[in-house]
């Protein structure tokens, strides 16, 4: 019974707080996507590092993807917010009360998902056969040619269905911005809404906030499935 009663306050939740929780959506939306977009640019740069015959480059990527894939994710995001928004206040010549927390956080997660889809871009360049190296070269191609237009459209085409995953990934760790005191839609349906109101709220608004990442994460799994097939 009282699982119904959980499940019969969740309207009256919504539709008394459905600015927050609209915000807390729109911003786990913004640091996911920003954090793939910048993720698999810097990724393709670390991965390509660390296929590059220059040891010191080799280096560097291994150095960094080790790094980064050896910490877990909550010490990141702690490590960005108690020392990143300091260097960004004085590099942009902000002032002391600006609020940096997001861009914090976009940096963290896009830095931290980087080391995940180099190793994923890495080896969907090295699936590519090696017949098409040598077709690029014998028809007068650079090295860089060959990579640009020719390995990496193809190794990205195979690799959508991982790169997606790595998102879907991404999408749920995105409720750890609450170490940096940041509302995201975990945060706004659980911590601010949830406790806040006390009693049976905070299990209406836990159960909210699970099936809308269920809803979310499934929808992309299955458009994961169908790429998958094709």
């Amino acid at each position: 019974m009282q699982l119904f009663e959980w499940i019969a306050n969740i309207p009256t939740l919504i539709m008394d707080h459905y600015e927050i929780l609209l915000s807390g959506l729109w911003l786990t939306i913004k640091i996911t996507f920003t954090a793939v977009v910048v993720g698999i640019i810097w990724g393709t740069v670390l991965a390509l590092m660390r296929l590059s015959n220059i040891k010191i480059l080799n280096i560097i990527a291994q150095i960094y993807v080790n790094l980064f894939r050896s910490i877990p994710l909550l010490l990141v995001l702690l490590w960005f917010y108690l020392a990143l928004p300091q260097a960004i206040k004085y590099l942009f010549n902000l002032p002391p009360y600006a609020d940096v927390r997001i861009a914090s956080a976009m940096i963290a997660f896009a830095l931290f998902e980087a080391a995940y889809y180099s190793e994923i871009i890495r080896a969907g360049i090295n699936a590519v056969s090696k017949g098409q190296y040598h077709a690029a070269f014998a028809l007068g191609m650079t090295k860089k040619q060959t990579m640009s237009l020719i390995i990496l459209p193809q190794a990205f085409k195979a690799m959508i269905p991982l790169l997606l995953t790595q998102g879907i990934i991404l999408f749920q760790d995105t409720s750890l911005v609450y170490v940096m005191s940041l509302i995201d839609l975990f945060g706004a349906s659980v911590t601010h809404i949830g406790m806040s109101q006390g009693g049976t709220a905070k299990y209406s608004m836990i159960i909210f906030a699970a099936v809308c990442y269920f809803i979310i994460c499934f929808s992309a799994s299955r458009l994961v499935s169908y790429l998958k097939k094709d």
